[in-house]
């Protein structure tokens, strides 16, 4: 059996899935009269736009000078599709602060301009995400040793902040198999001081399930074991 290539894509995109689904929801329903409804959901909105913008950097950063490099003119349309993305996380910006000044029937119509908006938006992401997981890779795959990917990965992992770690492990853990999240954790366990790995750990623990949990804690536990 061939063992899989790392996949820079795959884990975290998972998660921003997850996160992107979640809020296109929360905007949908959300109560427009409610102000600590409001305040939450656009909160909400506003991490995820962060959190998409700061994803979008890393891979100008550390991926697409590897794919130019190695194979040139292959970086440009995600770059220049990254650029457009940028503009409108700012559109959606705005909007999320138009329903926030808002008042009665304007202020719901700003929602439902917003929630539109954001539905189109990331029905864009999401075909986005599927052209770098599979024309990227097959890229990488092609180009790249095992040995550099993994250091593509570590560049980029040493490359976040706390906070935007736990936001990740927050909506990546819950996203994954079993697998993928006994592995995740795994790399993070050999890596990490003791310190942030259970911290990391109990970010993740109240969104998954008791057998999910339960599998992640025996799967860490046993690969010393297995190895």
């Amino acid at each position: 059996m061939t063992q899989a290539r790392m996949d820079l894509y795959a884990s975290i995109h998972k998660g921003l899935r997850s996160f992107m689904a979640d809020t296109l929801a929360a905007v949908g329903r959300m109560d427009t009269d409610d102000a600590a409804e409001r305040d939450s959901t656009l909160a909400q909105l506003r991490a995820l736009l962060e959190l998409l913008e700061r994803h979008a950097r890393h891979e100008d950063e550390f991926i697409h000078p590897v794919l130019q490099a190695r194979r040139p003119g292959t970086a440009g349309g995600c770059s220049a599709e990254h650029e457009r993305q940028r503009g409108q996380l700012r559109a959606l910006r705005r909007q999320a602060d138009a329903v926030e000044a808002g008042s009665g029937e304007a202020r719901a119509a700003a929602a439902l301009d917003l929630y539109r908006q954001l539905a189109l938006a990331i029905a864009e992401n999401l075909t986005h995400m599927h052209e770098e997981e599979t024309a990227n890779n097959a890229v990488l795959w092609a180009e790249c040793t095992d040995d550099e990917l993994v250091q593509i990965h570590d560049r980029i992992v040493e490359s976040v902040d706390a906070q935007e770690m736990a936001q990740v492990i927050r909506w990546m853990a819950p996203s994954l198999t079993p697998h993928e999240r006994t592995a995740l954790f795994g790399a993070l366990q050999a890596k990490a001081p003791a310190e942030v790995f259970h911290r990391l750990l109990e970010v993740a623990r109240p969104h998954l399930a008791p057998r999910d949990w339960n599998k992640l804690i025996f799967g860490i536990a046993a690969a010393p074991l297995a190895a």
